[in-house]
């Protein structure tokens, strides 16, 4: 069955279709086309609280394109969500409205605990969860969404304003990382062996550039070595000679910054970074809909 989420973030949207699948009582589900558009809702939103009738624009006619695609491919069902940007922008509900009205296109917020247990549901032939428990971690360009599992059970989840963007800016307070460090702490990781799971494509391209690349995992030591090499660079130097996209090489520092802070603090000696995201998380539950199981949320 093929089914479509879309994912607005604060740096980038993204539209993926994807067959879905159910293998020996897991769902799976395997990508067909994946379409990012880097939106940077967020730079509007964290730097003046709300969406410029520029960026308005942009965030139109990119679901005019996802559209067009979506007649292409067909799929069973389609849902679109939004996140920190779009939560926190002074004029959310009247872009909400004018998609709907101009595109018959349904965009809804989610908050943090949502999104966490969204992409809970993603599995794909990249991760590996030998352990009972895991720890999910979603850094995106506005917010740091971490759960924690006992197999499929959620035991504790939190979201923190602490994104890319936002250290970018430097509008993260000692506050807010404070209490992400508190956290970390009282889940006292280092009692029992756990499955570290991170999504983003921030996550992904730290570990394609400096981890194992074969397991999709990075260690400490080199997440540490691998944001060393990138402050040695500019950001110009970053996408003229490492080849990095401009959307990617202004916030793959603040990235490294997150996830050393969360992997120290947490005593995280490996993540793994199976490629998997929110847009995964809602094709699996268009798929449990469709087949009457039990929804996170759609």
């Amino acid at each position: 069955m093929i089914f479509a989420g879309v994912d607005i973030g604060s740096n980038a949207g993204r539209l993926l279709i994807a067959t879905v699948f159910e293998k020996e009582g897991k769902i799976f589900s395997e990508k067909i086309t994946l379409v990012r558009v880097p939106l940077r809702l967020g730079f509007d939103v964290f730097s003046k609280g709300y969406i410029t009738s520029e960026k308005e624009e942009f965030l139109l006619r990119t679901f005019e394109a996802y559209d067009q695609l979506m007649k292409v491919y067909q799929p069973l069902d389609m849902f679109a969500c939004g996140t920190a940007a779009i939560r926190e922008a002074r004029n959310n509900i009247e872009i909400i409205d004018r998609l709907k009205m101009e595109l018959g296109i349904e965009l809804h917020m989610i908050d943090g605990k949502k999104e966490s247990e969204i992409i809970s549901t993603a599995e794909n032939s990249n991760m590996s969860k030998p352990h009972p428990y895991s720890l999910y971690i979603d850094v995106g360009g506005g917010s740091a969404e971490i759960s924690w599992f006992h197999h499929d059970k959620l035991l504790k989840t939190r979201s923190f304003d602490i994104g890319t963007i936002r250290v970018l800016f430097d509008q993260v307070p000692l506050s807010e990382w404070d209490s992400l460090k508190d956290w970390l702490i009282e889940l006292k990781l280092e009692d029992q062996p756990f499955n570290c799971i991170c999504s983003g494509g921030n996550v992904n391209k730290l570990t394609k550039l400096f981890g194992s690349r074969d397991k999709n995992t990075l260690s400490y030591s080199q997440l540490v070595e691998g944001h060393e090499f990138l402050e040695g660079y500019s950001v110009e130097d970053r996408i003229e000679k490492m080849g990095l996209r401009a959307d990617r090489a202004d916030v793959i520092v603040p990235a490294a910054i997150i996830f050393k802070k969360i992997m120290k603090w947490g005593k995280i000696h490996e993540l793994q970074a199976p490629k998997i995201g929110l847009a995964d998380g809602l094709v699996v539950d268009l798929f449990k809909k469709q087949t009457g199981k039990p929804t996170k949320f759609v």
